[in-house]
């Protein structure tokens, strides 16, 4: 595996990890991955306010997490590249393994 350089790990920091770093961005993300969806529906779906939605949608959006389509006066927004999900996904992988070793080391 390659080192990236520090130009390049630093965009990955401020493009990527800055970008996952609110819990509402990653279910937004993971709303969006079921299907594509209007503001105001992911709103609903998740239970957050529809201005704190969109604020965290534009952060995606500027990052190109998301994108979006305008259809009449509303926008439908979705995923803008699938392999964000299986990054996620590789994450919960992590994460669950280190809980369960720390569980485990608990338990010795």
């Amino acid at each position: 595996m390659e080192i990236p350089t520090y130009e390049e790990s630093n965009l990955l920091r401020t493009n990527i990890c800055q970008a996952l770093g609110d819990p509402k961005r990653i279910l937004i993300l993971y709303a969006l991955s079921e299907s594509p969806h209007y503001v105001t529906a992911l709103s609903e779906v998740l239970d957050l306010p529809q201005p704190t939605v969109s604020r965290h949608l534009s952060m995606l959006r500027q990052r190109s997490l998301v994108k979006c389509e305008r259809n009449g006066t509303a926008m439908v927004y979705r995923i803008a590249d699938e392999r964000i999900m299986d990054v996620l996904e590789t994450m919960r992988g992590l994460l669950r393994d280190i809980v369960d070793e720390a569980a485990r080391s608990l338990e010795t």
